[in-house]
């Protein structure tokens, strides 16, 4: 067994870890970057404007710019939704992820591949074992520092984090595709289609989203013994995607609600999927994942120059002080829109408002709630009781 020692060991290379240790590397200290390497995440794609602008993503990455989000209902109803004024950007997680973690090596970050096993701590400080992917051996990394970027079942949350074994999580699958080569009234490039419907999901929701040459289509729930492999096999022959050739199918855990506590108050802090950082409703994780990776960068760098357990908790309050609001609404629509086919065909219905389309897309856009339209929220708020109490029909537009 060897030990190097570094102030950082990052244990996950996704996008929140990544950016955590470019984010520390750049700030000077010695940060290793420990990662699985080959495992790509099942994930839409989708990527706000916000987040190419504050994290510098180059246009290279960006393999689609989403103008028309439609919304599909249990009967096969449409509302089509234009993005104004903007775009959304796609990214292949295969690449994103790669040139993160390229990123991050080049800010100064130690790239290291392997499986992460353990932490454990003697008079030297902390180790984080692992075994290293190209020799099989088993190593150990000295260090002042650990952040758990390790996913939605993080084993670092389970056994170093007060009550995080407990997140709950949804189970996404989607398959990567090759695009057709026709625009159809059932598959556009320049589209993101959402389906809300309990045959493709009976808890969440079905995608079909592109990605220039290829497109992802998928699924998640919560519900145990769903057919995920049929439910998206359905969802392509329903979005005439059927005979479109697969090039990859990929299934992992998406969490559903930030954990309460993401420090040990010493040593181990975590981050992205392991913290739970997944927008409720929409499930979109990319953006959250990186903006919290930001947190816990300078949570840690504040913890490594004072030693105050209290700067690790920094990463949190800074985290749900922008974004908590949001999370907080999104999950209210979720508990409300998604238990049922006829609460999904009501929020369809919901969407034809104009206002709602404006106000989801600049909250979507800037990643902050609205608050200069006091009357369209208002209005907004009127309409969905209505929607939920039964007093509009499903059928209303």
């Amino acid at each position: 067994m060897s030990d190097t020692t570094y102030d950082v060991v990052v244990v996950g290379g996704g996008p929140s870890g990544a950016t955590a240790a470019a984010d520390l590397a750049t700030r000077g200290y010695a940060v290793a970057l420990l990662d699985r390497d080959g495992r790509i995440k099942p994930c839409g794609g989708a990527v706000p404007p916000r987040m190419i602008q504050d994290y510098d993503i180059p246009d290279t990455q960006i393999v689609a710019r989403i103008r028309t989000a439609r919304m599909i209902s249990p009967t096969g109803r449409h509302v089509d939704i234009p993005i104004e004024n903007g775009y959304v950007g796609m990214v292949d997680r295969e690449n994103f992820d790669e040139y993160l973690r390229v990123r991050a090596a080049q800010s100064g970050a130690t790239r290291l591949t392997g499986t992460y096993t353990k932490i454990t701590r003697d008079a030297q400080g902390t180790h984080v074992h692992y075994r290293d992917k190209t020799s099989g051996e088993t190593l150990s990394l000295c260090c002042r520092m650990v952040i758990g970027a390790d996913g939605a079942r993080s084993k670092i949350a389970a056994a170093e984090v007060p009550g995080g074994e407990k997140i709950p999580y949804v189970i996404a699958y989607h398959e990567i595709i090759e695009a057709p080569e026709a625009t159809t009234e059932n598959y556009n490039p320049l589209r993101c289609d959402v389906i809300y419907d309990g045959r493709i999901s009976p808890d969440f929701y079905g995608w079909v989203f592109p990605h220039g040459k290829s497109a992802s289509v998928g699924m998640g729930t919560c519900v145990d013994g769903v057919d995920l492999k049929k439910a998206t096999a359905d969802l392509r022959e329903a979005s005439g995607l059927a005979a479109c050739k697969t090039i990859r199918r990929e299934g992992a855990p998406i969490p559903l609600k930030p954990l309460d506590r993401w420090d040990n108050g010493k040593d181990v802090i975590l981050t992205g999927d392991a913290a739970g950082v997944v927008a409720p409703s929409s499930g979109e994780g990319i953006y959250y994942a990186m903006a919290c990776g930001t947190a816990v960068a300078l949570a840690t760098a504040r913890h490594l120059r004072t030693g105050m357990a209290k700067d690790l908790k920094l990463a949190r309050k800074m985290f749900m002080g922008e974004h908590g609001q949001v999370f907080k609404v999104l999950g209210a629509m979720q508990n409300a829109y998604y238990k049922s086919d006829m609460r999904r065909e009501r929020f369809v219905s919901l969407c034809h408002d104009v206002d709602v389309q404006t106000l989801t897309f600049e909250a979507y856009m800037n990643k902050r709630l609205v608050k200069a339209r006091p009357m369209a929220h208002l209005k907004i708020g009127i309409k969905n009781l209505a929607h939920l109490s039964g007093l509009v029909s499903e059928n209303h537009v």
